[in-house]
């Protein structure tokens, strides 16, 4: 785990104190390829009885990624590039958006073998809270017609969704499928995430769209924006545990 603290990091505390090394310092937020191991992160993803604080934010960052894919909804501009694949798939089996979002799960989970990626309560968590917290903020949020809050809801809404999932990844109690897939490939071609993430976000939302999804401004958006902002989101974690 140090070696993987070392690539994680990749910067020296001294350099926050020079003005001169402040934008090299920013770059190198982008480099990260490991998931940090923080003061509550726990030590094993098959923990089953993790600390209460471990636990918490677990479902602080699947709710706030909940809440993130909500506001992505009622935009109304764009799902997210993986709701694109399935509408695709959905389209060309004949089969609900439910059932083709499923089979893609167990698909990617398949690939998690190769990739030594383990499974943990996290990534049950990541089924069963997303999915309740998007119900419920889509119900409770109001719906309108404004384009203009359209655009902030989806930039809002990636923005919550970068930061809820660097704080769940941080607690490694488990990745959701997806997640895994990225960590996965970044960890074993020591690539950094964003441009993993990047590079996953844009393959899957341009076969779905040839499959016959629908493609919206939300959906760009998000496949440009969302590894950059987990990447940042990790490093400020780690960054805001040792202070």
């Amino acid at each position: 785990m140090v070696e993987h603290y070392v690539d994680i990091v990749g910067v020296a505390s001294s350099n926050l104190a020079s003005p001169t090394t402040q934008t090299g310092f920013r770059l190198n937020y982008f480099k990260i390829t490991h998931i940090p191991n923080v003061s509550w992160s726990s030590s094993n993803p098959f923990n089953l009885r993790p600390r209460a604080k471990t636990l918490f934010l677990l479902f602080l960052g699947l709710l706030l990624f909940g809440l993130g894919e909500s506001l992505l909804i009622i935009s109304d501009i764009g799902v997210t590039p993986w709701t694109v694949f399935a509408q695709g798939v959905a389209k060309i089996f004949d089969i609900s958006i439910g059932l083709a979002t499923f089979l893609i799960s167990i698909s990617i989970l398949m690939l998690w073998i190769p990739l030594k990626q383990k499974v943990g309560i996290g990534t049950i968590s990541n089924a069963v809270i997303i999915a309740f917290s998007i119900d419920f903020f889509v119900y409770i949020l109001p719906q309108h017609n404004n384009l203009t809050v359209s655009f902030f809801e989806v930039v809002i809404g990636i923005l919550l969704v970068g930061i809820g999932s660097g704080i769940y990844l941080i607690t490694n109690l488990g990745p959701g499928t997806r997640d895994g897939l990225m960590k996965g490939l970044s960890e074993n071609f020591n690539k950094p995430i964003y441009v993993i993430r990047l590079l996953i976000e844009v393959t899957v939302v341009f076969i779905g769209w040839l499959l016959g999804g629908t493609v919206g401004l939300g959906t760009i958006m998000f496949a440009i924006l969302i590894g950059p902002i987990i990447s940042v989101s990790l490093v400020i974690i780690d960054k805001f545990d040792k202070w």
